[in-house]
C-alpha cells in the first residue's frame, strides 16, 4: 500500500499541477483577450477629434478661410509672445496663459506660429496663430515694444522636422525670459536649453523626460520652478500658476494679482505650491475603462460664439475630449468667431449640422449664458438642437465643465480629469455616479464571453473530430 501510495500521491499531484497551469494559462488568455478588446477601444480615440493634434478634415468651404484679427501693441507694455507649432498645440496650454497674461492688462500678448493658417488644438479646436515667427521682430519695432518673454506650451512634434522652425526660432533667444508650460519643457529641451538647468513638467511626463534629458534637474511635485531666464510649468492648469508668476516678474504682483481675480483663479500664491496630488493610484483605472471601453462616447459639440474668454473656451474642450477619454468633442459654428482678447478661432462643424453629427452642443462663456442667451437658444432649435451653457453660474471657467463631467459620466472620471489638468478639485462640488458600472461591466461580460469559448471550442473539435470519424469523444462504438 505504502509502494501504491508512493506511486499515486505523485500522479495525483501532477494531475493538479498541469490543471492549475492549465487554469492559470486559460486565465491569461482572457485577460490578454479583454485587454487587446480594450486596446481596440483606446485606439479609436487616436482616429478621432479627440486625438492630440487631429488636424481639420472635411471643413465646408464657408469655414476654410479664416484670417486673424491684427494684433494692437501698446508700446508702454512688454509683449509675450505665446508659441504655437505648425501642428498645433495642447489646448490649455495655449489658452490658458493667453487668457491670464491679457487679463492683467499689463503686457501684451500674442499667438506666434511658423506660419499663420489655422492649427489645430487639442480636442476638435482650430486657431490662427496671429504673428509668423518671422515677422515678429518687425510688428516689435513697428510698435515700439520689445519681446519680453515666450510661453512654450505642449506639442506634438517635439523632435519632429515639422517643429524644426519653433526649435531653431527658440534657439535664437529672442526673449529674455521662456515660460515652458507642462510637456513644453520637452519642446524647450529639444532645443538644448535646459541642459543643466532646473525644471518640472507634467507628473505624467516626467520620467519620460529624465530619460530623454538626462543633464536636467527634474523636480517633481511643485507647481512651477523659476530657473533665472528659464521659468517651467508642471501640467496644463499649472501653466495659470506659471503665467502669474511671469507677470509677477514683468509688471508686479499687483498685475499677477488682478489677473488671477479676472480669471477667476483662486488658487493664486505667490510662491509654487506643491500640486494636490501626482502618480498613478488604483482609482485612476477609471481612465483605462473609458479610453478602452466607453463604446457610447458621446460626440459633444462646442458652439463658438464671440468675445468668448479664452479659458472657457478651453474648459468645453480639454475635460471631455482632451483628458477624460469620456467624451469627443467638435467645435462648431457658422463661422470663425474671435475670443475674448483678440484670437481667432475656426469651427469644424457649421450649427445646421450639429443635430445629425453631436449628441449635445455645449455653449462656453458667461456672456453668450447671459446677454445672449435667448439668440443663441433661438439659433440652435431653430436647426433641432437645445443648447446647454456651460458656464451659467460665475467662477472658474473649469469648475462648471469638472462638475458636468461628474453629473454626464461619473465622479472617478471628474477627479482623473482634474488630476491630469493638476487642478486642486478638493473644494469642487462634484456630484454623480460613484462608479462607471455601465463601463465595468463590459469586460467582466467580456471576459466571461471569451472564458465560455476558451471552454467550449476544445470540446466542440473534439465533437467534430468523432462526428467526422465516426466515434464519439469518449471513443465508445457509436450505437
Amino acid at each position: 500500500m505504502a509502494s501504491a501510495a508512493g506511486t499515486t500521491v505523485p500522479g495525483m499531484r501532477s494531475a493538479v499541477g498541469h490543471r492549475l497551469v492549465r487554469i492559470a494559462g486559460h486565465v491569461l488568455a482572457v485577460l490578454v483577450a479583454v485587454a487587446a478588446t480594450g486596446a481596440i477601444g483606446a485606439a479609436g480615440i487616436a482616429t478621432g477629434v479627440t486625438a492630440p493634434y487631429a488636424p481639420a478634415v472635411d471643413v465646408p468651404p464657408a469655414l476654410a478661410a479664416v484670417v486673424s484679427p491684427a494684433p494692437v501693441l501698446d508700446p508702454a507694455r512688454p509683449t509675450v509672445a505665446v508659441l504655437v507649432g505648425a501642428r498645433g498645440a495642447e489646448v490649455t496650454d495655449v489658452l490658458g496663459p493667453f487668457d491670464a497674461l491679457a487679463s492683467s492688462d499689463a503686457v501684451n500678448v500674442l499667438t506666434v506660429g511658423p506660419a499663420t493658417g489655422p492649427v489645430p488644438l487639442t480636442g476638435g479646436l482650430d486657431v490662427v496663430p496671429q504673428v509668423r515667427l518671422d515677422q515678429l521682430d518687425g510688428l516689435l519695432a513697428a510698435a515700439g515694444t520689445r519681446l519680453a518673454a515666450v510661453v512654450v506650451p505642449a506639442m506634438p512634434d517635439v523632435d519632429e522636422p515639422s517643429n524644426r522652425p519653433v526649435r531653431d526660432w527658440l534657439r535664437s533667444r529672442p526673449a529674455p525670459l521662456v515660460l515652458s508650460v507642462c510637456y513644453g519643457a520637452g519642446v524647450v529641451g529639444s532645443a538644448g536649453l535646459l541642459d543643466g538647468r532646473t525644471a518640472t513638467s507634467h507628473w505624467f511626463r516626467l520620467d519620460g523626460l529624465r530619460e530623454r534629458y538626462p543633464q536636467v534637474r527634474w523636480q517633481d511635485g511643485v507647481r512651477w520652478v523659476d530657473d533665472g531666464d528659464l521659468i517651467s510649468t508642471a501640467g496644463v492648469l499649472s501653466g495659470i500658476d506659471g503665467a502669474l508668476h511671469l507677470l509677477d516678474r514683468l509688471a508686479g504682483p499687483e498685475a499677477a494679482a488682478r489677473a488671477a481675480e479676472r480669471i477667476g483663479w483662486r488658487h493664486h500664491r505667490p510662491t509654487a505650491g506643491p500640486l494636490p496630488r501626482s502618480g498613478l493610484a488604483a482609482g485612476d483605472a477609471v481612465a483605462l475603462l473609458n479610453a478602452g471601453f466607453r463604446w457610447d462616447r458621446p460626440r459633444i459639440g462646442v458652439l463658438l460664439t464671440d468675445g468668448v474668454g479664452e479659458l472657457e473656451l478651453a474648459s468645453a474642450f480639454d475635460p471631455y475630449g482632451g483628458q477624460s477619454f469620456a467624451a469627443r468633442t467638435v467645435a462648431v459654428g457658422d463661422a470663425p468667431v474671435t475670443t475674448a482678447h483678440g484670437l481667432a478661432v475656426r469651427p469644424r462643424t457649421p450649427l445646421d449640422r450639429a443635430r445629425a453629427e453631436v449628441d449635445r452642443l455645449l455653449v462656453p462663456g458667461r456672456a453668450a449664458a447671459t446677454d445672449g442667451r435667448a439668440g443663441i437658444t433661438a439659433r440652435a432649435r431653430a436647426v433641432g438642437v437645445e443648447p446647454q451653457f456651460l458656464h451659467a453660474e460665475p467662477g472658474f471657467a473649469f469648475d462648471a465643465a469638472l462638475a458636468d463631467l461628474a453629473r454626464t459620466a461619473d465622479v472617478p472620471t471628474a477627479r482623473w480629469t482634474a488630476k491630469m489638468l493638476e487642478y486642486p478639485e478638493g473644494d469642487l462640488d462634484l456630484r454623480g455616479p460613484s462608479l462607471p458600472w455601465s463601463l465595468l461591466a463590459w469586460p467582466v461580460l467580456l471576459a466571461l464571453a471569451f472564458a465560455v469559448l476558451l471552454v467550449q471550442v476544445p470540446h466542440a473539435a473534439r465533437w467534430l473530430r468523432a462526428r467526422m470519424s465516426g466515434k464519439p469523444p469518449s471513443g465508445r462504438p457509436v450505437s
